[in-house]
């Protein structure tokens, strides 16, 4: 098990992509759990989560404290969540898991190895940066920041390695930086090798990510069609070199494999 943390806005998700696609590996994407964490909250019985559902968007965003935010974000319920999940995944192959809320406390727990795990620490300015030009509005950016600073102090209590993220390298700097951190667990135990193997992985991931829109989608409060919404996929050419990420719509997933231009997908099994 790779884990590799860190806010909003830190890179995490595209450093774990990478290394997925590179050296074989099962990705999980805490972000992909986002609603399916949410349910099992609210079926839990947590106030937090039950507050946010019945909220509108002006009062969750405009109206909310940073303090409250951050409560009803469930950061640290959903830290647990995380670990429950990766629990119940396939041992082989190794897991690279990434998203804000993993519980850097894992690794002092003993559930996490600290020589496999780094959390990726954006700095203030080039958070609010990366932010803007999402087009990140105010309510959201100032959770963000709030949770940077939280999950920084948690790493550094953790005691995890860190990587401060800055923008002085770009993004293949940072990816070469982490597999340099992670080197003997990267070449560790059965990855994918065969390209259908690599194939089936991505789509697995692939389709996390259109679960997670539709999951956004049967919220009670939410309108539009789930299936028009367009999402960055995975390539899955099965090709160890290519990490390509493709724009389609989630409608399109059911009868389409992504695939970047020039590249071809076969049937990833089952």
């Amino acid at each position: 098990m790779i884990w590799i943390g860190g806010p909003p806005a830190s890179g995490k998700t595209t450093v774990a992509t990478r290394l997925a696609c590179r050296h074989g590996l099962r990705l999980y994407s805490a972000d992909t759990r986002t609603w399916v964490h949410r349910d099992r909250a609210l079926a839990a019985g947590v106030a937090a989560a039950a507050r946010w559902e019945a909220m509108t968007p002006a009062e969750r965003w405009e109206r909310s404290s940073v303090a409250d935010m951050l409560e009803m974000s469930l950061h640290r319920q959903r830290g647990a969540m995380v670990i429950e999940d990766l629990a119940a995944l396939p041992v082989s192959p190794p897991i690279v898991a990434e998203g804000s809320v993993l519980p850097p406390s894992a690794a002092s727990r003993g559930i996490a190895v600290r020589s496999q795990a780094v959390w990726l620490i954006p700095t203030p300015r080039f958070q609010r940066q990366r932010l803007r030009a999402r087009g990140t509005p105010p309510g959201p950016t100032r959770l963000y920041a709030a949770l940077a600073a939280l999950i920084r102090d948690e790493a550094t209590r953790a005691g995890v390695q860190i990587i401060t993220v800055d923008g002085s390298r770009d993004v293949a700097q940072i990816v070469a930086a982490v597999e340099e951190m992670l080197a003997a667990a990267l070449v560790r135990g059965p990855r994918a090798g065969a390209a259908h193997e690599r194939q089936a992985l991505r789509s697995e991931a692939n389709e996390a990510i259109a679960a997670q829109v539709h999951g956004y989608y049967a919220r009670p409060w939410a309108s539009g069609d789930p299936g028009a919404v367009v999402q960055l996929f995975i390539c899955e050419c099965g090709d160890a070199t290519c990490c390509e990420l493709v724009p389609m719509p989630v409608g399109a997933l059911g009868s389409q494999r992504p695939a970047a231009p020039g590249h071809t997908c076969g049937d990833p099994g089952p």
